[in-house]
């Protein structure tokens, strides 16, 4: 049971909203896009999967939603990511809306982490939130205003021993949202994060999806049902619209409890 992106709320102020989105091109992210495009929001979104990418673009466009823009970015590359930002904002406008999804929870156990392999998580899974609210910041103070969503994890509150470097980076990240929010918060800048639980994306179900994956739902997840990308857009909508103004420096847990 997933929901249907027609019969959600409707926020009137993410109408034209000009919204960035990382790692729009799959997963999570996928669904942001469509839920920000159904909205009427002007999208731009960057991944480094540039043809899951454009046949995203393709289905949103035959559904008859606004159409988002793709922009190819390796966001290891703050260069690059800066550059999207700019080029997102020189086309639409100001970006008044910032969603830092992007990240990858590949498995590893601590005796096989390398210096080099540690400084790559980092990058992939935290370094480039920071430098996208950096760049979005003049944008969104000079419009009055905007909403930026980060993205964490349940994994470092549940303490998983699978993927330390991971849970390290996603636990920065809740650090970060309070540190930006209480700085930004005077230009009128809220700064959230949003921890989802195991989400049944199409990587997950592949990967880890097994019959003792299974179980570990089942023993420790309150509700009966699966968590999908769109349970995390809803939230995220919220998040962004005028209806959450006075939400600011705060973890929000879509996990279906999680114990």
């Amino acid at each position: 049971m997933q929901g249907d992106i027609e019969n959600g709320a409707v926020y009137p102020s993410l109408k034209d909203r000009v919204t960035f989105v990382t790692g729009g091109a799959s997963g999570i992210g996928e669904g942001l896009v469509e839920h920000f495009c159904a909205q009427g929001a002007r999208v731009t979104f960057v991944d480094i999967a540039a043809n899951a990418a454009e046949a995203l673009v393709e289905r949103i466009k035959d559904k008859g939603h606004a159409v988002p823009r793709f922009i190819r970015c390796d966001l290891k590359q703050i260069d690059q990511l800066r550059a999207a930002v700019d080029e997102a904002a020189k086309r639409d406008g100001p970006i008044r809306v910032l969603v830092n999804n992007a990240g990858n929870d590949d498995r590893h156990r601590t005796e096989d982490v390398t210096v080099e392999y540690w400084d790559d998580r980092m990058a992939v899974n935290l370094r480039h939130q920071f430098f996208a609210a950096q760049a979005v910041r003049p944008y969104m103070r000079d419009a009055g205003g905007g909403s930026i969503v980060n993205f964490g994890s349940i994994t470092w509150l549940v303490g998983d021993g699978d993927c330390p470097a991971y849970v390290t980076a996603k636990a920065s990240i809740s650090g970060l949202t309070r540190a930006l929010a209480r700085e930004l918060g005077p230009e009128r800048i809220r700064v959230n994060c949003v921890l989802p639980g195991w989400v049944m994306t199409e990587r997950q179900v592949k990967l880890w999806l097994d019959e003792a994956g299974e179980k570990q739902i089942a023993d420790r997840q309150c509700l009966p049902d699966r968590l999908y990308p769109p349970d995390i857009a809803r939230m995220v909508l919220f998040l962004a619209a005028d209806d959450s103004r006075m939400c600011s420096s705060q973890n929000f847990i879509v996990d279906g409890g999680w114990v």
